[in-house]
């Protein structure tokens, strides 16, 4: 969504603050943005290829350190899924020179934190610490950049498969409703499409995999040339370079890497499943295939997940919350990937309501946005808020790291934050009606999840396919999942 990409309004904290001009800073220009909307960086590569962002910000003596690696699970193959995440959790059990343990040692025993995050297009891992650190957290992460594998050995291996293995056990096969972003990817990708499998990999394939596919997994995406680091706070630019060079100069580049693709997903009819589990409410999930980040629907779309749900006067949440109060709770929202989207309406019931009801109702309710698309007003109540959620984002040192690593590696341009809000602030009613009349199509997944033996729950339940086997398809794995 817009308020997760990450827009740095970083002028409530800059304000006043003189900016180097743009072709010292390397910042792209964007005339339909507002000037002061700027976060002044300096962006440079090495001769290995990393891609270096420096962003000044001496409004605190703190500073972070964030570096993404372009690679994420759909990256993997079908076979030998979860590598991506699997190294979030090998990355912290030491490298060359950092035994077991340092990691922490020198970021939370100094007062600050750090911590991973593993999605289906990319892979993080990020330090917070007084500013006075900042050379301790480059060289630890240099070090897992480039002698990660000589630490890696088959037990420390075998012990974090282990960890991640009763991590899906935790997060999707014994929780409640955990298992529902599988079902509905599985669904609606291909088998052979790069968003089929979850990013945390299937039992199988983390069993199967031998220590030399996850080496040569990590010599590929693991390098430099792969990856972009961003330091934000308080730092002086010609110290942190030369740490940089120092810690990173000498790692070698990789190999070339060849990107997945994939074209827009389309569904020729609607798909209807219903899912048992150990559960005391059923769920209804309605899910649409959409657009990634590279393409402008998504801004409307965005748009649209707001008319729809979140404040109390939103389209759906007023009718089935609070008018009729037949849903205790619904959430719309567009959700994209770095190559396809989703649309997604979650729907839970108020005792005594069928899925079935509910299900007709919202679709009553979307119709007609369909065909008469928002007011001006709600357009102007939701790009404020959209804005808002953007600005309380990005008030920390490691939430404008993380917008400005986003726009490298997504975009080539640390600045697209500027585009980001550019473009929702430009999203039409027109533009809103013609994404929901696009997308919001027969061809979708609807997936009940109902208790166990009750299968009559499930919101149309005699058109409805009943799944005994969970897919594998895609999902995310939250930054604060390692032990």
């Amino acid at each position: 969504m817009f308020a997760r990409r990450a827009l740095a309004i970083a002028a409530l904290a800059l304000a006043g603050t003189a900016a180097p001009p743009p072709a010292v800073l390397g910042q792209a220009t964007h005339p339909s943005a507002a000037p002061e909307l700027r976060i002044p960086y300096a962006r440079y590569t090495l001769p290995n290829g990393l891609t270096v962002i420096l962003a000044e910000d001496h409004s605190t003596p703190t500073v972070a350190v964030d570096v993404w690696y372009h690679v994420g699970s759909k990256n993997e193959k079908p076979g030998r899924t979860g590598f991506a995440h699997l190294f979030e959790h090998v990355m912290f059990t030491g490298s060359g020179h950092v035994p077991y343990g340092m990691h922490d040692r020198y970021t939370e025993g100094v007062g600050g934190g750090n911590n991973g995050s593993t999605t289906n297009d990319r892979t993080n891992y990020y330090e917070t610490v007084p500013s006075n650190y900042l050379e301790d957290e480059l060289w630890l992460e240099s070090d897992r950049m480039g002698w990660l594998l000589d630490a890696l050995d088959t037990g420390k291996l075998d012990a974090q498969r282990d960890i991640v293995k009763n991590e899906r056990r935790q997060s999707y096969d014994n929780r409640p409703y955990g298992r529902a972003g599988e079902i509905v990817s599985g669904a609606m990708y291909p088998d052979d499409h790069p968003y089929h499998w979850p990013v945390i990999g299937s039992m199988t394939d983390l069993s199967a995999a031998s220590a030399e596919d996850v080496k040569n997994f990590f010599r590929l995406y693991y390098a430099p040339n792969n990856a972009t680091l961003a330091i934000v706070g308080d730092f002086e630019p010609a110290e942190a370079k030369a740490w940089v060079a120092k810690y990173f100069g000498e790692i070698p580049r990789g190999q070339a890497i060849v990107r997945p693709t994939a074209g827009p997903v389309t569904l020729a009819a609607e798909k209807r499943l219903v899912y048992e589990d150990r559960v005391q409410i059923p769920r209804l999930y309605v899910t649409w295939p959409t657009v990634g980040v590279r393409r402008d629907d998504q801004y409307a779309l965005d748009v649209l997940g707001a008319i729809l749900t979140g404040s109390r006067t939103a389209r759906l949440t007023k009718a089935l919350v609070y008018d009729r109060q037949s849903a205790a709770s619904v959430f719309a929202y567009q959700d994209e990937n770095e190559l396809v989207g989703q649309f997604q309406v979650i729907v839970i019931p108020r005792p005594g309501t069928t899925l079935t009801g509910l299900e007709l109702a919202a679709d009553s309710i979307i119709d007609r946005l369909k065909r008469e698309g928002p007011t001006a007003r709600e357009l102007q109540k939701v790009k404020a808020g959209l804005e808002l959620g953007a600005i309380s984002s990005l008030q920390s040192n490691l939430g404008k790291a993380e917008m400005l690593d986003q726009g490298s590696v997504f975009h080539g341009d640390p600045g697209y934050f500027r585009t980001d809000l550019a473009r929702t602030q430009a999203v039409t009613a027109a533009d809103v009606k013609r994404v929901a009349n696009r997308y919001l199509t027969n061809g979708r997944v609807v997936l009940s999840i109902v208790p166990l033996g009750k299968l009559d729950e499930a919101s149309k339940p005699e058109a409805s396919t009943r799944v005994s086997a969970v897919p594998a398809p895609t999902s995310t794995i939250a930054g604060e999942d390692r032990p």
